[in-house]
């Protein structure tokens, strides 16, 4: 029987995940406990291959997008300095428990990667949704056709510059008012007697 991770006080995260990043071409970064390997966009079929091939992650567990863009419609935009990209995850692990989260970067306006369903056919519904709500463009997919919104639809609603209705038709709350706790000084309301 295999001990998990939690048990095998030997498993090195930092080690694991620099060897990942060694074999794929990467950069490891572990953060939290959580590792993440950053690979170019022409390697991600092939970064992935070796995981699930070299490396025993044959378990696909999740993939997204992250639109990091200064153009954004509501909330905050991100720190100054950081590059607008459509960063793509992808999260691979195994039965012990082991987990990498791959990463890639895209072009923000033309934003296209190989299909990962050759590799792990669990992507199919995933790069769906991230075509459909980024505008990802999946090649080799095949099947990429809308999960959520009705044929005709303009636009990217995961997108930041994605216009909110709701929010032309009542704005953003903005800051909420909240009230102070009270004090240990202040008058008790519970009755003595009791």
């Amino acid at each position: 029987m295999t001990n998990s991770p939690s048990e095998t006080a030997t498993f090195d995260l930092d080690a694991f995940a620099a060897e990942i990043a060694e074999a794929v071409g990467g950069q490891a970064r572990v953060a939290h406990g959580t590792a993440k390997v950053v690979v170019a966009p022409e390697g991600w079929t092939d970064a992935l291959t070796t995981a699930r091939d070299a490396f025993g992650l044959g378990y696909f567990s999740w993939l997204s997008a992250v639109d990091w863009t200064t153009d954004v419609e509501v909330g905050d935009p991100p720190a100054e300095g950081t590059p607008e990209r459509i960063e793509v995850l992808c999260a691979v692990g195994d039965l012990t428990g082991r987990l990498v989260i791959f990463s890639t970067d895209l072009d923000h306006d033309e934003p296209r990667l190989a299909s990962l369903v050759p590799v792990y056919p669990g992507a199919n519904w995933h790069e769906r949704e991230a075509a459909e709500m980024f505008g990802i463009v999946f090649e080799g997919h095949p099947q990429l056709e809308h999960l959520y919104l009705p044929e005709g639809f303009v636009g990217h609603p995961l997108r930041k510059s994605f216009p909110l209705l709701s929010r032309e038709v009542k704005p953003w709350p903005g800051t909420v008012d909240v009230e102070d706790m009270p004090s240990d000084d202040a008058p008790s309301t519970e009755n003595p007697e009791a």
